[in-house]
């Protein structure tokens, strides 16, 4: 079974379209996959976003953080098929349902891994309208690497953990 971790950026902001219930409207500036079955990084444009729905719609498995509320809604303003039906991992949404609450990529990854993301959500948008594609796609993988690194060690370990408001380590117990 091929695992594919998927993660996306948008040209836009909540703000530019709106609010969240506009999600559709965001647009895919970048996207990319890492393959388990031939260990490598694929990056996509909005110039070939079939090609990327294409790779999720034939993977055995979908990893990813968010999935499920944002990078598939975003992707619907590119296909009809409804991508919440593929076989996903949302990472998010096992850990807010085991602890009530959200908690981001960064502080899990900081918690479990002790490893920092590159930057954030605001500034790949600001990349996108300055042309940096290529820093675009750098900190997009470097998202998508974190994830795999994350799921990889929850699934070894059976849990990850990040600090709670009062600095104290919190570990959450996972079955993926």
């Amino acid at each position: 079974m091929n695992t594919v971790f998927f993660d996306l950026e948008t040209q836009n902001s909540m703000d530019d379209v709106g609010g969240r219930h506009n999600i559709r409207l965001l647009k895919m500036s970048v996207g990319v996959t890492y393959s388990a079955a031939d260990g490598a990084f694929h990056r996509y444009t909005e110039a070939n976003v079939a090609d990327l729905i294409a790779e999720l719609k034939s993977a055995g498995q979908i990893v990813g953080f968010n999935l499920l509320n944002f990078d598939y809604e975003v992707l619907h303003a590119y296909t009809s098929d409804d991508l919440r039906a593929l076989p996903t991992i949302d990472l998010l949404d096992h850990v807010q349902r085991a602890v009530g609450f959200r908690v981001g990529l960064d502080a899990l990854a900081s918690a479990t891994l002790n490893v920092k993301k590159s930057g954030h959500g605001l500034q790949a948008i600001q990349w996108w309208r300055e042309g940096k594609i290529e820093a675009l796609l750098a900190y997009c993988e470097q998202d998508v690497d974190v994830t795999r690194r994350l799921y990889e060690f929850g699934r070894a370990n059976r849990y990850v953990q990040f600090y709670d408001r009062n600095y104290r380590l919190k570990r959450v117990p996972v079955s993926w």
